[in-house]
């Protein structure tokens, strides 16, 4: 019995000890599934092969090597002749499939422009600049041009906009036909119109809205080369480098490489918008009881009304601010018996845009309603309820609003703006005093009513720097249409002295005789806020605080001081923007002299990056191109560590004497 037993317990134990090493041995590794790809498809085979002649068919298939996946095709993917009809573009496992739903024109090259838009299904390596054509008839053409879009106002690299051409030279081509052949601009404004014949062409521009590739609208953005391009091909040469891979500094070997160059290969195509806008009434609102609104959708002539609701037919009722194009406009109502109604109806006089383009005087009638009570009505309401129990009631005082800090700057005017229009202003009240050995003593100064806003004004003294001022403005010296008098205001603030701010002179070269010009200084966000015009080819800013500082010239032609855009139906191209290449230090107490030839840089390199809104995607990296950039960074790492001796107080003697000299 125990014999039995005995040998039972080691059949047991024998095949537990079984069970375990064969599921240790099984578990000894996970698999790791080879190298990482790092290789973009390959394109093995298509249908109908890569170009082919004499195609009919409308459906494309192209197989690669691997599976793949298409990245926004709606937008990567260009095909010209362009398509009215959406494509259909998809991939299927190995596999890029795509249909085209316009029938084929004869006798054409087609191009199916894939940019980078394939890559591989796992680890999204691309295939750049992947392009596929055929061709309807006996032959293929294989021209190309190339080039860069910019905006004409700030030379912005804009992308998504059509580049396309027009073997028909009339400049109607461009408003009733659509493109011949197209390409797209990517992140940096760059576009390759590919598949061209030989033959003369137009070059255009166009964001196009409705996507008819035809400029059928004042308002889509355009631009226009107004010299023809005729594509050519020639046989060039550049130098490649390759750099070690252990040191990114170092040389490892430089061949020349032959390639096949399609010129023209510079074109820059500046984009504008028409000064043509569409007129119309926009809205127009009520906020308050004794203020009426009204927006127009473009700059305009101004408007006329007269009040149907209450009858008036004169214009003594109110008190008009509005914006400098007309485009704005605020009735401040000072009759009681007008704004005291709750429904006002006015006829109004404008300028309207038919279906035709053409500016047309349309007549309408607008009613302005008001339901609730604003605040300041409100307020009032309570005072009157004060008034007639027990409790002081409270006085509301006109405010006002002015630009004055406590450290003011050496250029700036005094800037008023009261809350609501004056009735009444006693100018002799307001008085600006200059600080003479502790004692304020009146000093002179222009007071200007602004010619759009009647509620503002501006206060013009000669400043003397470093010097301490007060202003001061009496109580009841203004009073408002409404019966609200001020407050007394006072406030005290001191001009920056002469040595904190800087000078600038530059010394410009390269523009056409006798046009006049102007410079803008920008600041990092490529915002002007200094202008200066260009006199005997030289433009001179002072008083400038320090700081960081960018500039532009603009080619005034017309001489209005501002930025004109172009005009197609004209002809006439948007003025010319030059930008300096880089920004300057402005330093305090210092005059800065530069020369500057405006067409020393091309206009494609000459913004900025820094200012630079729409900045360039940058590349997908593949894993092999992410190993050596990442190698190249560790690399200069140490190079960086080994220069500083390794120790955080090993300083440089002499930059620590330079700053104590500073």
């Amino acid at each position: 019995m125990c014999n039995k037993i005995y040998s039972l317990l080691s059949l047991l134990f024998l095949t537990v000890l079984s069970t375990v090493i064969l599921h240790s041995c099984a578990n000894i590794a996970s698999p790791t599934g080879g190298p990482r790809d790092e290789d973009p498809p390959v394109p093995m085979r298509a249908t109908p092969n890569f170009n082919s002649l004499n195609v009919t068919t409308t459906r494309i298939v192209i197989e690669f090597d691997e599976n793949i996946k298409i990245v926004r095709p709606s937008e990567n993917v260009i095909i010209t002749p362009p398509q009215i009809n959406m494509p259909i573009i998809r991939a299927i496992g190995r596999r890029a499939i795509v249909e085209l739903n316009d029938e084929l024109k004869p006798n054409t090259t087609y191009v199916i422009d894939f940019t980078d838009a394939i890559v591989d299904n796992n680890e999204d390596n691309p295939l750049e600049n992947f392009v596929f054509s055929f061709s309807t008839g006996d032959q293929l053409d294989t021209l190309a041009i190339s080039g860069r879009v910019l905006a004409a106002r700030d030379l912005e690299p804009q992308q998504g906009i059509f580049v396309g051409v027009h073997t028909n030279l009339e400049d109607t081509a461009f408003t009733r036909t659509a493109f011949d052949r197209i390409s797209r601009t990517d992140s940096r404004g760059n576009f390759t119109i590919r598949g061209m014949a030989p033959g003369t062409y137009r070059v255009y521009a166009l964001a196009d809205a409705n996507r008819n590739y035809m400029y059928d609208d004042p308002q889509e953005t355009i631009a226009f080369l107004e010299e023809v391009v005729i594509p050519t091909v020639t046989q060039a040469t550049r130098q490649d480098t390759i750099f070690n891979r252990l040191d990114s500094e170092v040389i490892d070997t430089i061949f020349t490489v032959n390639y096949t160059r399609f010129l023209p290969d510079d074109i820059v195509l500046r984009t504008f918008v028409s000064d043509f806008q569409r007129m119309f009434l926009r809205n127009s609102a009520r906020p308050e009881r004794h203020q009426l609104e009204i927006n127009f959708g473009a700059p305009t002539e101004l408007a006329t009304f007269t009040l149907l609701n209450p009858e008036r037919t004169d214009s003594d009722w109110y008190v008009m601010e509005r914006s400098a194009r007309n485009d704005s406009l605020k009735l401040w109502i000072t009759d009681s018996l007008v704004f005291n109604q709750d429904s006002i109806q006015m006829k109004i006089n404008f300028l309207r845009t038919d279906s035709l383009n053409i500016h047309v005087l349309t007549t309408d009638t607008i009613n302005f309603n008001m339901r609730q009570q604003t605040a300041r009505e409100q307020r009032r309401n309570r005072n009157t309820a004060n008034n007639d129990g027990d409790e002081e009631p409270q006085i509301e005082f006109l405010n006002i609003r002015t630009n004055i800090q406590s450290t003011f700057e050496l250029f700036n005017p005094i800037r008023i703006e009261f809350e609501q229009p004056i009735l009444h202003f006693d100018s002799t009240l307001v008085q600006l005093a200059l600080e003479v050995d502790t004692i304020f003593t009146p000093t002179p100064f222009r007071l200007e009513v602004d010619s759009l806003n009647p509620r503002k004004y501006t206060l013009r003294p000669r400043w003397q720097p470093g010097a301490t001022y007060k202003i001061t403005i009496d109580s009841a010296a203004v009073h408002s249409h409404y019966g609200i008098w001020n407050n007394t205001l006072e406030q005290r603030f001191t001009i920056k002295d002469i040595d904190q701010y800087g000078n600038l002179e530059i010394n410009i070269s390269g523009l056409p005789e006798g046009v006049p010009a102007f410079v803008e200084l920008l600041d990092k966000s490529d915002k002007p806020f200094r202008q200066r015009s260009v006199i005997n080819s030289i433009a001179r800013f002072q008083d400038l605080p320090p700081g960081e500082i960018f500039f532009r010239l603009v080619v005034d032609e017309n001489g209005d001081g501002e930025w004109t855009t172009g005009n197609f139906e004209e002809g006439r191209q948007p003025e010319m923007v030059y930008y300096f290449h880089e920004s300057i230090t402005i330093r305090a107490f210092a005059d800065h002299s530069l020369s500057w030839n405006v067409l020393a840089t091309p206009l494609i390199e000459q913004k900025p990056l820094e200012i630079t809104t729409n900045k360039p995607e940058e590349r997908r990296e593949n894993p092999a191109q992410r190993r050596e950039r990442e190698e190249r960074e560790r690399q200069q790492q140490r190079q960086q560590n080994s220069s500083s001796g390794g120790g955080r107080n090993n300083a440089n003697p002499q930059r620590t004497s330079n700053n104590m000299q500073r």
